[in-house]
């Protein structure tokens, strides 16, 4: 009887969580980072080089329209065009606030024009349409594989960027390059400017550099 139950004692250690492997050992995880001006542009000329244009049209549109992947992957042509011709700005309701977000559309025009000649597009009316008749659009899941395959591509670490980078990669310029965490807080349809602020990870030096900045 006593061997029996120190023997189920010894299984419940066993399997206790403590002994597991952490799921993240190894791993690196938190807030991942935003790409770089460099970046952004050798992941362009790779793409330009490859006349990947699906791929293209999707990068650049990722980088201008500042969206979270699952509202870039339902993207739709009337999002951003009107009568066959682009809009100086796009519009699209948000996926997980259900509110609608304006965005910019600079370098996305022309390899989105180019994608939509393509013969895969005839009949879609989603820019990034799924490869099976039953799925509309792209997946986020596919959408993160096709990130990573951008990343490696330049001999990034993958697991060190991931979708949301896309979504933070302009917007962290701007905030370099003015300070206004105000239009990036507009930019990215958060409510809250503390969201903009951990999102952007604002530390206290970058305020007092702003602040030193500033006289009066």
């Amino acid at each position: 009887m006593v061997d029996r139950r120190i023997s189920h004692a010894n299984a419940k250690l066993t399997c206790h969580p403590c002994t597991r492997p952490s799921w993240n050992k190894g791993r690196i995880v938190g807030q991942k980072r935003p790409l770089k001006a460099k970046h952004v542009w050798a992941i362009r000329v790779r793409l330009e080089l490859a006349e990947n244009h699906r791929d293209l049209a999707l990068f650049n549109m990722a980088i201008d329209s500042k969206l979270r992947g699952c509202g870039l992957v339902k993207m739709k042509d009337v999002d951003v065009m009107a009568s066959g011709q682009f809009k100086e700005r796009g519009s699209v309701l948000q996926s997980k606030t259900q509110k609608p977000i304006s965005f910019e559309v600079s370098e996305a025009p022309s390899s989105v024009a180019t994608w939509m000649e393509d013969e895969l597009m005839v009949g879609s009316k989603y820019f990034w349409h799924g490869r099976f008749h039953e799925r509309l659009h792209i997946s986020t899941r596919r959408y993160a594989r096709i990130v990573r395959d951008w990343v490696t591509s330049i001999c990034l670490e993958a697991s060190a960027y991931g979708t949301h980078w896309m979504r933070r990669t302009k917007v962290t310029q701007i905030y370099k390059k003015t300070g206004n965490l105000r239009a990036v807080q507009l930019l990215l349809g958060h409510t809250k400017i503390d969201s903009t602020v951990r999102y952007l990870g604002v530390e206290l030096e970058d305020a007092l550099a702003i602040t030193e900045a500033i006289e009066i």
